[in-house]
């Protein structure tokens, strides 16, 4: 018995995906083929397999972006970051026509009134005004703490389960919302310390990491412990030092982590001592204080933290 059109033509399709994926050239056998402006060709000798691909972007050229805007035919992507992943229409606040020109009082009073009830109807319900409530603060915190388009993403995609997993009942819609922006930036690899997010945050210190902790272990996410590290760049940046002093920071923390002096620490306190040991190992000499304010930890911190690394390489003091 013959099978359907549709089975034979996914199957078509999933042959041919497999077989570009496992093509070789034929004249130096590699497995390098890369696709670049419509032609199939091999990395490693260059020569074309396939001068004949169908582009499938558009047919028209932008050499900025606000030819792109004009040119494009389509609307922005869905987002997880709006509670209706904007789908909805929205009218824009210009008070201008389709040819730009402004439109008179009538007109104008007309619209107010329009956009005022266009943005009542966006939310249907209580539950709908809590998410979108909740994804502005994310997006305010998010915008406050410098993270990145995706850290966003995520953060919202961890909010929207905990809500359907029914987590926020009897918690702050704040806390559970700064929960997930902080787990987002852990995930991520983003270097932001529990402190840093409290500081953006409407909520106290031990609410976030109490919510933190209980997000995490309902939603089942596997958080590694965040690497010293990843703050080296970042505070290197801020007190205007060198990539030797991050180089030597680096040697520093990996020295220590070898010996087992991480465990329990925090790991931006680690990270500010391994700078602040780099900076006069490196003749770029940064004080205490300095080194404090930029990681936001103690004093105190540094120099309990600094004796320990200095030790585990074999310096004196």
């Amino acid at each position: 018995m013959e099978r359907p059109t549709r089975e034979r033509s996914e199957e078509q399709a999933e042959q041919e995906q497999s077989s570009e994926e496992t093509q070789h050239c034929p004249e130096c056998d590699s497995t390098n083929i890369v696709t670049d402006q419509g032609e199939r060709l091999c990395e490693d000798c260059g020569l074309v397999l396939d001068d004949d691909q169908i582009d499938r972007g558009p047919e028209w050229r932008a050499f900025n972006s606000s030819e792109r805007d004009q040119k494009s035919r389509v609307g922005a992507p869905t987002t997880q970051t709006m509670h209706d992943k904007g789908l909805t229409t929205q009218i824009d606040w210009k008070n201008k026509d389709a040819y730009g020109r402004s439109l008179d009082s009538k007109k104008r009073n007309q619209m107010n009134r329009l956009r005022k009830w266009q943005e009542r109807i966006r939310t249907k319900d209580a539950g709908e005004r809590n998410l979108q409530f909740a994804l502005s603060e994310m997006d305010r915190m998010a915008s406050a703490l410098g993270v990145p388009r995706s850290v966003r993403e995520i953060a919202s995609v961890l909010y929207r389960r905990a809500l359907n997993e029914d987590l926020i009942r009897g918690r702050s819609i704040e806390g559970v919302a700064t929960a997930c922006l902080y787990a987002a930036c852990r995930k991520e690899g983003i270097p932001r310390s529990l402190e840093e997010v409290t500081e953006v945050s409407r909520v106290g210190q031990k609410e976030i990491g109490r919510t933190y902790r209980y997000v995490a272990q309902e939603l089942s996410l596997e958080m590694e412990p965040t690497d010293p590290k990843e703050y080296l760049p970042r505070f290197a940046s801020d007190l205007d030092l060198s990539e030797e002093v991050i180089a030597k920071a680096r040697e520093l923390v990996d020295t220590s982590a070898e010996q087992g002096l991480l465990s329990g620490k925090s790991p931006s306190g680690f990270a500010a001592a391994a700078i602040y040991a780099a900076s006069l190992l490196c003749n770029e000499k940064k004080t205490q204080r300095e080194v404090a304010d930029v990681a936001n930890v103690t004093e105190v911190t540094i120099r309990n933290r600094y004796q320990e690394q200095i030790e585990a390489m074999g310096f004196e003091t």
